[in-house]
């Protein structure tokens, strides 16, 4: 049986009185590829910071690995849409890479072996290994994005939460993208959140439609109306001939 990573249990949050997540219920379980999908301020930022332990539900229950996020959380790698930082800041691919081990330890620790090793077999999978020395701010969009994703996968995570991965990227590197993406949800769990609806159809198992109510689908049941139904308004799906059937009523759920 499948070893359940993460647990959402009747959750709701809101902020200033206002509801952002409804009675939330959702669970991924390990080498799943789950993509989230919704409009803007429908919550899928909200989501990723509960798992992440840097929001508190306001009823409902939260779990990693059955722990609170806030022991969880060590065990999930985080790719965030924007990292900003200075681009002329001397610091390298490598260096940057091996930050993930930090996550979990003793922020003066020195690094080890076990930390090299991580971090070079991170730089590996993504292929930037020949880049190590390189400095992270002249990196291409898609080199740095790759650099974020081996930050991430140098923690050793049981899943990987990416918001919005390949919205600085050109087509040639989002394909690579995909083709990573491929590879690592053969070994560890992944949650992505992105508005292109269309690539996502083809590259997760599992599609959850996020309107401040959680809603899980397969991809070949997303179709117009079950994006109208997310987005509140009029949607045209280019399917790109995946074939689509229509839905029974929404229920709520999110486990398997």
């Amino acid at each position: 049986m499948a070893e359940e990573i993460i647990r959402l249990e009747n959750v709701t949050v809101a902020f200033d009185g206002e509801t952002v997540l409804d009675k939330i219920n959702f669970a991924v379980y390990e080498k799943d590829c789950v993509g989230i999908i919704g409009p803007n301020g429908s919550g899928k930022t909200t989501l990723l910071r509960l798992i992440l332990g840097l929001v508190a539900p306001d009823s409902g229950r939260v779990s990693i690995l059955g722990m609170a996020p806030e022991k969880g959380r060590r065990f999930v790698g985080y790719v965030p849409q924007f990292i900003e930082f200075d681009k002329t800041f001397p610091i390298s691919v490598w260096e940057f890479a091996m930050l993930g081990r930090l996550p979990g330890s003793p922020l003066a620790r020195r690094f080890n072996d076990a930390d090299r090793r991580k971090t070079e077999e991170a730089l590996r999978r993504v292929d930037l290994l020949h880049l190590r020395d390189r400095q992270l701010g002249v990196l291409s969009g898609g080199e740095r994005q790759r650099a974020y994703i081996a930050r991430a996968l140098a923690s050793d995570p049981k899943v990987l939460l990416m918001d919005e991965p390949t919205a600085n990227i050109d087509e040639k590197m989002e394909r690579g993208f995909y083709d990573l993406l491929a590879e690592l949800r053969k070994e560890i769990a992944v949650i992505l959140v992105s508005h292109d609806i269309s690539i996502i159809t083809v590259n997760v198992d599992k599609i959850a439609c996020l309107n401040k109510q959680l809603f899980m689908h397969l991809p070949s049941e997303i179709n117009d109306e079950v994006l109208e139904k997310t987005y509140k308004c009029p949607v045209e799906m280019l399917a790109h001939g995946v074939p689509h059937r229509v839905l029974k009523e929404h229920e709520h759920g999110g486990g398997r």
